[in-house]
């Protein structure tokens, strides 16, 4: 593929799949952060400038970035880098609040999108097109498509970082044997499953539904399988009324018939990503299925026994939807992490964070310990790490739905901006909770197109 710097209204440039092959295809502190967190000055071994840097606190993941703070910290004693971890709701709520507030970290820890957008028009971070161009080497490790979502009219804000992570239809092997069952391939297949599961006292979807964007994943798939990526390009686009495309009113309505089928745990409205509860219906057998992102592969491994070092967890790209436009290789998710430089940082700070960005991020040993983590990193070569790793398996195959994608399309949440993003995540609920109709979640959507 030729390098291209995709437009800033180009939402399925963000994030097409690139050959991962021979050329893929790339905590400190824990709690609330620090009133004020902007960055500080003064610090170790004689009186250097410190840095800040928040992040998520989600695990494995937690430790990979703080690793990579304490090599970069022995390295350079003098301009450290302190590091704060808070969970993904948490994260959300401080960070918009700190920028907003001028008092936002060094280092931003981000998905880049329609949210980087915002801080770019509000002139809260900087541009690193510059930077980039003098640090050829380091642009050069990473996968071109990562560099979409840090894109915003022709300008890189962000650096790519950590790994990508599509979402995956994950199932308990155990479960289907118990029921004489096989993972399904087509939408008609999952609604028979819902029955045959249903009947045997299992839940047959596992979902974090008061958490919002894990419910988000399923409209994603559907509008892309029903009617292709252009559906959603169109609202991206801004294009007046584009949530009432025929196609996604018969997404909204075939998810709603999901649920009234009793397609998801009792009570999903009740329990939250962050506690991981949800993952823990599916490696306990209280659930047979999972739509959820590549990262939870990870936390399976380390907190559910032997269920995934046992052989016992099954994934599998979403199955076509009968009749529909979409690509059944296309996936969904986050292209990569990003990670953006405060504009309100000192220029001695500023200088400890590219440092950080060249020295470290993705680098040899970072790249190493995420791909240990069972995600793929977003950097060149990546599928040599994963010789000899016991989660070779599913890195290969994360590694081949980013090498076969048609479109790997950004998070819905992440694409928009922050406010449309949250009018968004509020109809979802909703409409899960069948208190609207699709009609009604396409009127209200559409009010907040281009806002």
């Amino acid at each position: 593929m030729e390098p291209r710097t995709p437009s800033r209204r180009n939402f399925l440039a963000l994030s097409v799949g690139v050959p991962l092959g021979a050329a893929l295809a790339a905590c400190g502190t824990s709690g609330p952060a620090p009133a004020g967190g902007g960055a500080t000055s003064g610090g170790a071994g004689g009186g250097g400038a410190k840095a800040t840097y928040w992040f998520l606190s989600t695990q494995p993941q937690e430790g990979v970035r703080t690793r990579a703070v304490e090599r970069f910290n022995k390295a350079n004693p003098n301009t450290p880098i302190t590091p704060t971890a808070m969970q993904n709701d948490a994260y959300k709520t401080k960070i918009k609040s700190a920028i907003g507030a001028g008092q936002a970290p060094t280092i931003i820890w981000g998905w880049g999108g329609g949210t980087l957008r915002t801080y770019v028009q509000a002139g809260q971070v900087e541009d690193l097109t510059s930077w980039f161009e003098q640090n050829a080497a380091v642009k050069d490790r990473l996968l071109e498509s990562s560099f979409g979502a840090a894109t915003i009219d022709g300008k890189i804000y962000a650096m790519p970082a950590e790994t990508m992570q599509p979402i995956v239809l994950y199932y308990n092997k155990k479960v289907f044997e118990q029921v004489g069952a096989t993972p399904p391939q087509s939408w008609g297949d999952i609604m028979a499953l819902v029955k045959k599961f249903n009947d045997a006292d299992i839940a047959p979807f596992a979902l974090g539904g008061q958490s919002r964007w894990t419910s988000m994943m399923w409209l994603e798939f559907l509008f892309d399988r029903i009617g292709g990526p252009e559906v959603f390009q169109a609202v991206f686009d801004g294009q007046k009324d584009a949530w009432s495309n025929p196609a996604a009113i018969d997404a909204l309505t075939k998810l709603q018939d999901l649920v009234k089928a009793d397609g998801f745990i009792k009570g999903f409205s009740s329990i939250t990503a962050d506690s991981n509860a949800d993952q823990a219906l599916l490696y306990t057998g209280k659930a047979a299925m999972m739509l959820h992102g590549g990262w939870t592969y990870g936390s399976m491994s380390t907190d559910g026994g032997d269920f995934v070092s046992g052989g016992h967890l099954g994934y599998m790209n979403f199955p076509p939807v009968e009749g529909g436009k979409g690509d059944p290789s296309n996936t969904v998710g986050n292209p990569g992490q990003y990670l953006s430089i405060s504009s309100k940082a000192t220029p001695e700070q500023k200088e400890i964070a590219k440092k950080f960005f060249a020295t470290t991020i993705l680098g040899p040993e970072d790249a190493k310990e995420w791909a240990g983590t069972g995600a793929v990193p977003v950097v060149k070569g990546a599928d040599s790490l994963f010789a000899g790793s016991k989660d070779a398996d599913f890195l290969q195959f994360v590694s081949g739905i980013a090498n076969n994608a048609k479109s790997f399309a950004q998070s819905w949440d992440q694409a928009l901006p922050p406010a449309a993003a949250t009018v968004l995540l509020d109809n979802i609920a909703k409409l899960f909770q069948l208190s609207i109709t699709p009609q009604q979640f396409a009127t209200n959507m559409n009010a907040v197109i281009g806002s």
